[in-house]
């Protein structure tokens, strides 16, 4: 298909109109496309897949001179909807998430490696996100190796695991040690080296377990009330109540569908992701009528049968963690409830925490939280300070003296 850069991007601005894209998003991506003709030569040029491909190359900004993430981007985002055109005649709006899942090798035996360890994890089910943080972890020690000039496994060596782990040591909090080894270590299994096994086991990490954060009473009432009053809309509240009463994980709230809700019932039946355990959940009347509330008058005509979707054009399901993050975020700043890191992990603490109040046992709890082993509730225990206090032994009065 000879189409030019100008009529590319006339047909593209249609789509993005008809599917009903923000002015502002449409105005990016014209910037794009007259970024794209300046560099071309003029509107007039012809646009080709080698074009669209060296075009999205150019992420250093010429102002600051540095690497631009949103550069990035945004061309990559142009290149790809264009490259779709050429291929199909349809311009795919897709979402995709910013970032694509950290670097990625070059080499050819590096990628090959990477490949055959995604293949692997998903022959083996496990869940998607823990096979998204094994394969970066795996795909950034790769890199590592080749900033190193290494380009064949059989190359590296244990100092090299260890100089790896002490670089992410550089960008990545202390807490997350614990994490670092134990996603990294079944990579260097999978690879059959046991001196790289063996110099991961070398990395003095131990798991930190605190006190899980919940919210106070009082904050609770107000982000509640503010669900309750319509002081968010309909979905964000709806998100916020399901994450505080339930204790869902962001990905089991993403993917929830709409055949997964039992209204006459008020139960959810869902297929937790991290476990693929199903579960059955209580739902209170207020957040089946902030359900109801949405999907009748607040969400957007679309195909899709997530519950939750996008706002804004293309309304397809919420993209991410971060979003669910951002949403439960704004709830809370709406709420007035400032100065906590507002997320489903802190809703899920606060979840539990209820249900011990409520003296719900413990093999519930586990079950509702989609645990595979019932000790891992056990760190929930400390967010009950009365019962704990209860257990507290008197002083010897004999010690007292």
């Amino acid at each position: 298909m000879d189409i030019t850069i100008k009529q590319l991007g006339g047909v593209v601005v249609v789509a993005l109109r008809d599917a009903g894209y923000m002015e502002s998003t449409i105005g990016n991506y014209q910037k794009t496309i007259n970024a794209l003709a300046e560099y071309a030569g003029g509107m007039d040029q012809l646009y080709i897949v080698e074009l669209g491909a060296k075009f999205a190359t150019m992420t250093t900004s010429p102002r600051t001179g540095k690497f631009s993430a949103v550069r990035r981007f945004d061309y990559g985002r142009f290149v790809r909807v264009s490259n779709s055109y050429l291929e199909t005649g349809v311009v795919s709006l897709a979402v995709t998430k910013r970032g694509g899942g950290g670097a990625r090798p070059v080499g050819h035996d590096f990628t090959a490696l990477a490949t055959a360890w995604e293949h692997d994890m998903a022959q083996r089910g496990l869940a998607a996100q823990t096979q998204d943080y094994y394969g970066r972890l795996a795909r950034s020690y790769l890199v590592f190796l080749e900033d190193q000039d290494i380009v064949d496994l059989a190359d590296a060596d244990g100092a090299s695991v260890l100089a790896f782990v002490e670089s992410l040591m550089g960008r990545w909090a202390a807490t997350t040690l614990y994490g670092i080894v134990t996603n990294f270590r079944p990579f260097l299994k999978f690879t059959g080296r046991t001196d790289l096994v063996a110099a991961i086991n070398m990395v003095r990490a131990r798991r930190q377990v605190k006190t899980p954060p919940v919210v106070d009473a009082a904050d609770q009432q107000l982000v509640v009330q503010a669900c309750a009053t319509g002081v968010v809309s309909a979905r964000d509240a709806s998100i916020t109540l399901l994450a505080l009463v339930t204790g869902l994980r962001a990905c089991d709230l993403i993917g929830l569908r709409l055949a997964d809700i039992d209204w006459r019932g008020h139960l959810l039946h869902v297929l937790q992701q991290k476990t693929g355990n199903p579960v059955t959940l209580s739902v209170p009347a207020l957040v089946i009528t902030k359900l109801a509330h949405y999907l009748l008058h607040q969400r957007p005509a679309t195909d899709d049968d997530h519950v939750f979707v996008r706002s804004i054009a293309p309304h397809t399901r919420l993209a991410d963690h971060a979003s669910i993050y951002t949403v439960i975020d704004k709830t809370f700043r709406a709420a007035g409830v400032t100065g906590v890191k507002a997320g489903t992990q802190l809703l899920r603490h606060n979840a539990v925490a209820n249900m011990l109040q409520a003296a719900v046992a413990l093999p519930t709890i586990s079950a509702v939280l989609g645990h595979a082993r019932q000790e891992s509730t056990n760190v929930y225990l400390s967010v009950d300070e009365q019962r704990l206090l209860q257990c507290v032994l008197p002083i010897p009065a004999g010690a007292r003296s």
